[in-house]
């Protein structure tokens, strides 16, 4: 007898489902995280000259393996995929912790990976070094690059609002045709006000740094964004389901007029509105996760969708914690304000909703309106 026909409808689902792998990391990050970077630490490091907590870098990335978490296992990786270091994303994005994950493990090392580079592929992958891709935070997938200049072995020019700028060793810009590799301490970096300050931003110039040409045309970049863009919905679903969390236990013990808060229909319904779109940004988020490891053609597709509801529903879950937590969520002393400015700083990086909107309606071929 003939074996049955694949469903892709079954096929589907069962690639947003978390495998034995995957909860077992999750379990490990998160232990590391409690650990390591309670709120309490996140917020006085906020309060640091520092561009990043050192020490809980070291231990997630180094420690754990997770800064190699999509490099193959020949260049010192642990050979997992993009899947992997989503579920990373999640838990680092629960704790808005300050460390250049993001901009180094993913963005970064989508770069190296898609410009076939080895030798500081594997100094990143071994938490030896951070790299990180010289353009603004905001700048979406398949956007023009600041115009940066290379001739006679150097770079000349300017990019601001480069997040992690100051915690790199190593700066990947794009530049008259290709990817460059800079040594970070070659290039003028000045530090600026950030929203975020668990992932700061910095202006970067360049006059005659020397340069080593990494890739040609704008590919490798373009990969990195997208690959940067799906990580960066797993981090705000993550960020929103412990929004969530917090919210929901403090109005089961919070009491007003002999009675928990959380028992009065008007909170219970913005709740469970709440609940379901974190259940939605967590099938897309996934889905996007699953076609950026698979090589799927439909990524950008996928990706679009992800960015343009998960940065909504995180901002969202963000601002009821605030608001749900009363007057203590409004101070510095509770750490509500850190998920907002994250969630705001993350709804405007890689592209904000409205940019991917755009983007899947020229994907799919909707018409403007």
């Amino acid at each position: 007898m003939s074996a049955p026909a694949s469903d892709p409808v079954t096929d589907h689902v069962g690639d947003l489902l978390y495998g034995e792998v995957e909860d077992d990391l999750r379990a490990s990050v998160r232990e590391v995280l409690g650990d390591k970077a309670p709120w309490t630490s996140v917020l006085a490091g906020t309060e640091r000259d520092a561009p990043y907590d050192a020490a809980l870098w070291h231990a997630v990335a180094a420690q754990l393996g997770c800064a190699g978490l999509p490099v193959p296992e020949d260049l010192g990786g642990a050979g997992a995929t993009w899947r992997e270091t989503a579920v990373v994303m999640e838990e680092l994005g629960r704790s808005a912790a300050p460390v250049p994950f993001l901009t180094s493990s993913v963005i970064a090392t989508a770069a190296l990976l898609a410009a076939g580079e080895r030798d500081l592929l594997g100094r990143l992958a071994a938490g030896d070094a951070v790299a990180v891709l010289a353009v603004p935070f905001s700048t979406a997938p398949g956007d023009e690059v600041p115009g940066v200049e290379f001739a006679d072995g150097t770079l000349t020019g300017a990019v601001a609002a480069v997040a992690d700028g100051l915690a790199a060793d190593v700066l990947l810009v794009p530049a008259s045709g290709g990817l460059y590799a800079v040594d970070a301490a070659d290039a003028h970096r000045t530090a600026v006000t950030s929203l975020d300050m668990t992932r700061r931003l910095t202006d970067v110039e360049f006059a005659g740094a020397p340069a080593r040409r990494v890739a040609d045309g704008p590919d490798a970049v373009r990969a990195a964004l997208l690959i940067g863009a799906a990580m960066l919905a797993s981090e705000q679903l993550g960020l929103a389901e412990r929004c969530l969390d917090d919210t929901v236990a403090y109005v089961k013990t919070r009491y007003q007029f002999g009675r928990p808060v959380g028992s009065y229909q008007g909170l219970k319904h913005r709740l469970a509105d709440l609940w379901a779109s974190i259940t939605q940004a967590r099938a897309v988020a996934r889905h996007a996760a699953s076609c950026v490891a698979a090589g799927d053609g439909d990524a950008p597709v996928a990706v679009a969708v992800a960015q343009a509801h998960c940065s909504a529903v995180a901002l969202k879950a963000a601002e009821e914690c605030v608001q749900m937590h009363g007057g203590i969520g409004f101070t510095w002393e509770h750490p509500a304000h850190l998920f907002l400015k994250r969630a705001k700083a993350d709804s405007i990086a890689l592209g904000t909703a409205d940019r991917h909107r755009a983007e899947l309606a020229a994907l799919v071929d909707l018409p403007p309106a």
